[in-house]
């Protein structure tokens, strides 16, 4: 008899036959790895230049120069590539009614005490809220480096308009590694979720527990397959 998709409340996120829910295809798995390496690599060579006091790192690139060709690349990389989880996973990130309680109840959260939650589609407001900062932050940094760019736009922006745009985009980055630690930190609180981009699934009870909604989604749409 097939078992089914999910069924109780009660199932563990562990077990020793635990159901696997299908989140994220290999493809979006590769992008995302692919934005997140990028991100590394540009906050890595961007504080290089953001303090004579950390300018070793230029050495994991190696050196000064290789470092300052690199970065702009890079972040180039960085905008297309998250482009693309942009335009799969907006819709997604829309605000939802269930968003303004899942705030007004973050410690349980926190304290791992869910009972007050409401069911939740496939992100929560805290998932949500590093999507739109990523998303927004991302923007400002690639116009404000395209204007720091003086190789290839230094004949276009003034030198006035040039360091507002450095200072912006010191901002801009300084931000953007705080929601990226963020991230991290919130895939390592919530256990069970690094998983799902590592291998793309994850067990039925922690759909169950955290992304509720979502998982009643995924049965109606498959009977018993995977998430797309």
């Amino acid at each position: 008899m097939r078992r089914p998709f999910y069924s109780d409340p009660a199932d563990h996120i562990e077990s020793t036959d635990p159901v696997r829910v299908s989140r994220y295809r290999g493809i979006t798995r590769l992008n995302h790895w692919v934005t997140a390496f990028s991100l590394i690599v540009l906050a890595l060579s961007g504080l290089a230049f953001f303090s004579p006091s950390l300018y070793f790192l230029t050495g994991l690139f190696g050196g000064g120069q290789i470092a300052r060709w690199l970065h702009p690349i890079v972040g180039v990389v960085l905008f297309f590539s998250f482009l693309l989880l942009f335009l799969q996973m907006w819709r997604l990130n829309l605000p939802k009614p269930e968003d303004t309680t899942w705030l007004a109840n973050i410690d349980g959260v926190v304290t791992g005490n869910e009972e007050k939650l409401p069911e939740l589609g496939k992100y929560n407001a805290g998932q949500k809220f590093i999507f739109w900062a990523m998303s927004v932050l991302i923007v400002v940094l690639i116009v404000s480096g395209i204007m720091m760019w003086e190789q290839y736009f230094g004949g276009i922006v003034s030198i006035p308009t040039r360091r507002v745009a450095t200072l912006i985009h010191s901002i801009a980055a300084v931000a953007i590694i705080l929601v990226f630690i963020l991230h991290v930190f919130a895939a390592f609180w919530v256990r069970g979720t690094l998983r799902a981009m590592t291998r793309g699934d994850v067990t039925g009870g922690w759909a169950w527990r955290h992304h509720r909604k979502w998982l009643r989604e995924v049965a109606g749409r498959s009977g018993s397959g995977p998430a797309e």
